[in-house]
């Protein structure tokens, strides 16, 4: 039998998209630890979740200088010493940036967990932050912002947020030079004692987790008494009127843009109506955005829209870099397709390819322990309700061209958006 090589296979809709629920077990201090067992799986990631970030310091950058020092040394290891008990036993520690929290990975065969588990938990709990370590992260910190301060991209999105947000709230900052050379040793102890606690800790664990795995994480994170309650942050509000900004950068060839506006996060009503709505924006590489302005207009070689959701905000944001002679065009090209999706409904077509692209997206999303424990801690996270999976489902699936359109003309409106530009005259 000869194959069709001219045609392609047929396209069939993702179906059956189920999330496993997590057996909830607490330590014996009430630690909460959301288990999702593999029973096939030799591989083991035990996630530590602390709200530590921005929206809890009490002086800038405390959360991230924190972070980033955890590994550093403890009472009885140096970095040295912990940096080579992982490779030892083929394990790994991550501590990646987040704004909304201290999220601190190990990975770990199954059959290395009983001495990989009691250093990560003393990396969790007894980490001392040496002087010289704090030093040397001021320093290339400074470094690398000098650096990142000569981009275009990097202004504009600072600036973009700085100008969503306001500048005292916790995602609008801009870190500067002050405010490094401000940070004491002290700063990081507070923050770190008042937060990483057992009352405001939540584990993760995903992968072969049976009996003697959970007893590890019960002797060595549920033993320590749990002290006070965790407060809740409510963020600034501004009612500054959006306008557009230019910051000249004499010299550049291109010109970074950013146009943006604030909105909410994943529990509000419209959010997964948005998800779709900025998916046929500029969510992917066969968006309108990317269609028009980069296959059509050679404007740019990458343009793409986000809807970003954190924990106690959010914000819409559309990113491009384009030469400096393009940027007004590029503007009114912009928002010329915001404008389209105000006024006409979505094709069924275009709309059909959208489904499949995202439907594809949480398929892959559900690709394995360690992908599903993300998806997981996000809803626990969030303080997400386990429906709110399936509503996203059933949202991309129905919504229709209609809904669609009432959407756009709800938050898509120009009189909203921050527009941002940064580059030549």
């Amino acid at each position: 039998m000869l194959l069709d090589r001219k045609s392609p296979p047929a396209i069939f809709e993702v179906q059956n998209l189920f999330l496993p629920r997590p057996e909830v077990i607490l330590l014996d201090n009430g630690i909460p630890v959301y288990v999702l067992d593999f029973p096939g799986q030799e591989i083991v990631k035990i996630e530590a979740v602390f709200r530590a970030g921005r929206p809890e310091e009490a002086k800038r950058l405390a959360s991230r200088a924190t972070a980033k020092l955890l590994r550093e040394g403890t009472l009885t290891r140096t970095a040295a010493d912990i940096a080579e008990h992982f490779d030892y036993y083929g394990g790994s520690l991550s501590v990646p940036t987040n704004l909304d929290t201290t999220n601190v990975l190990l990975f770990s065969l199954k059959k290395y967990v009983h001495e990989l588990i009691p250093v990560f938990a003393e990396v969790l709990q007894q980490p001392t932050f040496p002087e010289d370590e704090l030093e040397t992260f001021r320093r290339t910190s400074l470094q690398e912002l000098l650096v990142d301060l000569e981009k275009v991209e990097v202004q504009a999105y600072r600036k973009i947020t700085e100008l969503i947000f306001g500048e005292s709230h916790p995602y609008g900052y801009n870190s500067v030079a002050e405010d490094y050379a401000a940070l004491t040793r002290d700063d990081v102890v507070r923050h770190f004692e008042q937060w990483y606690t057992p009352s405001n800790c939540t584990l993760f664990a995903s992968g072969r987790i049976d009996a003697g795995v959970l007893q590890l994480l019960n002797q060595y994170f549920g033993q320590n008494p749990v002290k006070g309650q965790v407060p809740v942050f409510l963020p600034p509000k501004t009612d500054v009127k959006p306008r557009k900004v230019h910051i000249s950068q004499p010299g550049s060839l291109q010109s970074a843009i950013r146009v943006g506006r604030r909105l909410f996060g994943r529990e509000r009503p419209d959010f997964n109506g948005i998800f779709v709505l900025n998916t046929i924006l500029g969510g992917y590489f066969g968006s309108r955005l990317m269609m028009n302005i980069r296959e059509k207009k050679g404007y740019t070689y990458n343009i793409y829209s986000t809807a970003d959701a954190m924990l106690h905000d959010g914000c819409l944001y559309i990113a491009t870099e384009v030469n400096k002679d393009k940027s007004a065009a590029t503007l009114r090209a912009i928002m010329a397709e915001m404008k389209k999706l105000r006024e006409h409904p979505v094709s069924d077509d275009e709309i059909a390819m959208v489904r499949n692209y995202l439907l594809g997206m949480l398929l892959n999303g559900l690709d394995g322990p360690m992908n599903i424990s993300d998806v997981v801690r996000s809803l626990v996270v969030e303080g997400l309700p386990w429906e709110s999976y399936e509503a996203l489902v059933h949202t991309i699936r129905h919504i229709t061209p209609a809904e669609l359109q009432q959407l756009a003309q709800r938050y898509l409106q120009p009189g909203d958006f921050w527009t941002v530009t940064v580059g030549g005259n």
